[in-house]
């Protein structure tokens, strides 16, 4: 199977560690030119450093933020073929504690984030008659657990707009996906564990039990599906929320 991003331009948001990283280089590697897009100079340099990507530092929650990353991704690349939304991380907290401005927050950095960089994308792909749109949510999306808004919602409602914006471009062969995150070594677990006060081994060790496989993902496994979707290897299908969990999610 051929997984050639040869020719393609693609933009990720997220992009300078853990799963957008994977992918960044994934891409890379595939032949396709990337913009990544992150909120810190000194992470973005790196990334630029490593992979040769166009970094573009910005803070999608912010509208105009937006549109100048995706105006300098244009500039730098060409038109964009592949979009993926990748920025955000979980955040869990009880009811009584969710506000109306976290929970606006959370929206702003996921949801409207996505819907304003696919806002800009579409008009190309849809005249090439050719595009990929990955939006990253969590298993969270189809089965939330107790105490897990803003970012269960939100990611709730990404996959309602993949559904939809799937239906609507499919005519225009711009297939549109989601992929649902269980538990991977990334950056924002590493975080988690720090701020439980315990060592990564041993915050993974209590995860994994959750797992049917047995362990945590790495991003490079994550990397090799969001490829898929990128590729031409992908053509029929769309409208899809895969599950990359390690078999932990309860709904499919």
């Amino acid at each position: 199977m051929d997984l050639t991003l040869r020719g393609r331009n693609a933009i990720i948001t997220g992009g300078t560690k853990g799963l957008g990283l994977a992918t960044a280089k994934r891409f890379v590697e595939a032949g396709a030119k990337v913009a990544v897009v992150g909120r810190t100079q000194d992470a973005l340099d790196g990334v630029v450093k490593q992979l040769g990507v166009t970094g573009i530092r910005a803070d999608v929650s912010i509208a105009a933020d937006v549109q100048r990353a995706f105006d300098e991704a244009t500039n730098a690349l060409g038109p964009i073929d592949i979009v993926m939304n990748n920025a955000g991380t979980a955040k869990a907290l009880p009811f009584e504690k969710l506000t109306d401005e976290i929970l606006q927050a959370d929206l702003e950095q996921k949801l409207f984030a996505a819907v304003r960089l696919i806002r800009f994308a579409w008009p190309h792909m849809r005249d090439r008659r050719w595009g990929r749109i990955i939006n990253v949510l969590n298993i969270g999306a189809k089965a939330p657990q107790p105490a897990s808004a803003p970012s269960t919602l939100s990611r709730a409602a990404g996959m309602a707009l993949t559904k939809s914006l799937a239906h609507e471009f499919a005519p225009h062969n711009v297939l549109v996906n989601a992929l649902c995150v269980g538990f991977i070594e990334a950056d924002q677990h590493v975080q988690a564990a720090a701020r439980a006060g315990v060592s990564f081994d041993d915050y993974a060790a209590k995860r994994v039990k959750e797992i049917p496989l047995g362990r945590m993902g790495l991003a490079e496994e994550f990397a090799n599906v969001a490829l898929f979707l990128a590729s031409d290897a992908s053509s029929y299908v769309t409208g899809t929320a895969i599950n990359v969990d390690g078999g932990r999610s309860p709904a499919v």
